[in-house]
Formats: C-alpha cells, sequence, structure tokens
C-alpha cells in the first residue's frame, strides 16, 4: 500500500504573524486543499496522512468533508521541526505501508500526473524526488552579498516535493537520524543514512508558497 503525507505544519514566518499559510484562500479553496485533491485523485495513493498546527486538526477535517477527500487515514499535530512532522506521521502509518510519499502541503501545483511517475520509480529505488536543474547562474557570497566566486551549476539539481521512499528505508532513516540534526528535505535524511536518491526530472510548475507575492503567482497559475 502507498501512504501520502502531506506536511502542513510550517511556522509560516515569512508570510507573516499569526497566518497559516496553508488554510489562506488559494483562487476558491484552501491552499492545503489543492495537494490534498492531487493525492485523492492518484490512482497509485491508498491513503492520506495530514499533519497540520496542533489548533488546525478540527478545521482540517472540515476542509477534507468538503472536498470530499476519502481517502484521508488521518490528522495529526506536527512538530517544531519538518522531522518532528514527519515522525508524527510514521507513527500512525499502518502496518501494509509499502511506499511512503511525503509532499509539502504549501506546493499546491502537485498533480496526479506528477505524483504516479514518482511512485512507480520508487518501486525499483529506495528513494527518489522530483526536480529539475539548475538553471540560473549561482555565486558564493561568504559574508553577506559580496561575491567571491561563481559557482558551477553543470551538476547542480534543485528539488522539490513530492518525494517518495520505500516505507523501510525512510522510517530506518528517521529512525538512525541525530537528535541535534535538522533536514530541509526528507531526500536528506535518507542520504544521511548512506542510502542514494534518484532525482525524477519534472517540467511543469511547482512552486512554494513562501512569501505573500507568491499567492498571486500561484493564483495566476491555478485558476
Amino acid at each position: 500500500m502507498t501512504t501520502a503525507v502531506i506536511l502542513a505544519a510550517g511556522k509560516s514566518t515569512r508570510m507573516g504573524d499569526g497566518v497559516d499559510k496553508a488554510f489562506l484562500s488559494l483562487v476558491d479553496r484552501p491552499v492545503v486543499a489543492w495537494s490534498l485533491q492531487a493525492f485523492e485523485r492518484c490512482a497509485d495513493i491508498d491513503r492520506i496522512i495530514l499533519v497540520v498546527r496542533k489548533d488546525q486538526i478540527v478545521a482540517s477535517k472540515a476542509v477534507a468533508r468538503m472536498f470530499g477527500i476519502s481517502k484521508l487515514q488521518a490528522v495529526v499535530a506536527g512538530g517544531a521541526k519538518r522531522q518532528d512532522s514527519v515522525l508524527a506521521a510514521l507513527q500512525v502509518c499502518e502496518p501494509d505501508t509499502r511506499t511512503l510519499v511525503i509532499h509539502d502541503g504549501a506546493r499546491p501545483c502537485v498533480t496526479p500526473e506528477m505524483i504516479s511517475p514518482l511512485v512507480s520509480l520508487v518501486r525499483r529505488v529506495p528513494a527518489a524526488t522530483v526536480g529539475h536543474p539548475v538553471i540560473d547562474t549561482l555565486k558564493n557570497c561568504p559574508k553577506g552579498s559580496t561575491v567571491t566566486e561563481t559557482v558551477s551549476r553543470e551538476k547542480l539539481w534543485a528539488v522539490q516535493t513530492p518525494q517518495a521512499f520505500q516505507y523501510s528505508v525512510i522510517k530506518k532513516a528517521y529512525a538512525v537520524l541525530p537528535q541535534k540534526a535538522e533536514v530541509t528535505d526528507d531526500c536528506q535524511a535518507v542520504e544521511l543514512s548512506g542510502v542514494q536518491v534518484k532525482i525524477l526530472k519534472v517540467d511543469e510548475p511547482n512552486f512554494k508558497l513562501t512569501t505573500p507575492s507568491d499567492l498571486q503567482l500561484l493564483s495566476k497559475l491555478l485558476k
């Protein structure tokens, strides 16, 4: 069975004080509803676990009912760090889970057509993520905004979510992750455990809602 974990418990600090970006209105529905519906429509996903702030659990269940999310298995409270939220989801995964797909709820452009090839790939490899080659020129500025060198982009990729894992691999990676470590994505946890990650190239927009101006851009993309 394949379980999807949608992470929507972040602090949203760059959106402003008191803002929970997962529940901002985007076109005609909350931001998190876009991801919920994408995973609901994906035939390769059997169950969904939603991770939110503790005070949003009731609201999350209401959103799921409103938008017909029948695959929702559980809504759980997230933690202070990303890995805390993932661990909370791992604790409620059903024993028959074989594949785990983890997605940032702040990336509402995700589609079933993006999810399914990733699930297919991770049936052959231990871990995989969507991404694309870096196209911008990169500068190293170790002391603020002063450039010291131009960094070669030849072998660099920008990765996003969803990210998919064989369940035993991601569970072990978080079990051995040092307590003081802080990872920025779940592939990093797997990499630290010595497992290689494959990248699936995607060309579709897959922006992350981070600032108020991103909300305007996403609204235009999703209309």
